[in-house]
Order: structure tokens, then C-alpha cells, then sequence
């Protein structure tokens, strides 16, 4: 969690330094799209070698943005909500709107990411199954726990 934590913290900075950079050229609801999908690149690999310590593959690079999508529908309509009903400033609220998607993001990523099945369980070796390039049971490195 504390990993996750941190992963998250250098996410939200890249993502908010993206939409400052965009703001000035283009609607606030596109410059927080753009952001978010630069930011949730980088977050992508911050997470499989990071966070959960799996590898990264093209399977889960494509599932990753598609989980996220709630992600997105959050943090977008907490930043239309607070900018457009609450009157926040536009500068700020796509911070505070992020800060609220946070749960989502960490349970989604964590289904996507971490490899399910008895070979996944915290503490199980790659040894407990078939292995090689591609199996499942060779993604997982040490467990996070550890």
C-alpha cells in the first residue's frame, strides 16, 4: 500500500503537471484527458515494477488503460462537478477530483496487474508450477509482502 501510495503521489504530480502545461492551450476537459493518458503510461510501469513487482506484458498494457476507465469517469466528472457546479477553480479541482479516485484506481490496477490463481498468492514460488517465458507463474516476482 505504501508503494502504491508513492506510485500514486509521482502520478498525480506528472498528471497535474501535464494539465497545467495543456490548460492555457485548450479546454480544461481535454487538457485532463490528455493528462491522464500521459500520466497513466508512466503509472503503468511505476506499478508492474514497482508497486506489485510483475512484469509488464502487452496483454496487461492493453487492459490497464481500458480498468482505468472508471478511474477516468470519476476523476472527469468530479472534475466537471467541482469546476462547473461548485465553482472551483479549474487549476485545483483537477487535483482534488484525482485525490478522490484514488480507492478505485488502486483496486483495479490490483486486479489487473497481480496474477490471480494459487500460483499468485503471496509467498508462492515460481517453482510451484509450470514456468518459462509467457506462464503466468514467472510474472510474479517476490512477494510484495516480503
Amino acid at each position: 500500500m505504501i508503494r502504491f501510495g508513492l506510485v500514486g503521489g509521482i502520478n498525480t504530480g506528472t498528471f497535474f503537471g501535464f494539465y497545467l502545461l495543456l490548460h492555457p492551450w485548450m479546454p480544461y476537459l481535454a487538457a485532463n484527458s490528455i493528462a491522464f493518458v500521459l500520466s497513466m503510461i508512466g503509472s503503468f510501469f511505476l506499478n508492474t515494477y514497482f508497486t506489485y513487482r510483475t512484469r509488464p506484458t502487452w496483454k496487461k498494457f492493453a487492459l490497464f488503460p481500458l480498468a482505468n476507465l472508471t478511474n477516468f469517469v470519476v476523476q472527469s466528472t468530479g472534475l466537471f462537478v467541482l469546476v462547473t457546479l461548485a465553482g472551483m477553480n479549474e487549476r485545483i479541482a483537477p487535483l482534488v477530483a484525482a485525490v478522490v479516485a484514488i480507492p478505485f484506481t488502486y483496486l483495479i490496477s490490483q486486479r489487473i496487474l497481480v496474477p490471480r490463481g494459487n500460483d499468485a498468492a503471496p509467498g508462492a514460488s515460481a517453482a510451484s508450477g509450470p514456468s518459462g517465458p509467457g506462464s503466468e507463474t514467472d510474472e510474479r516476482q517476490p512477494s510484495r509482502l516480503a
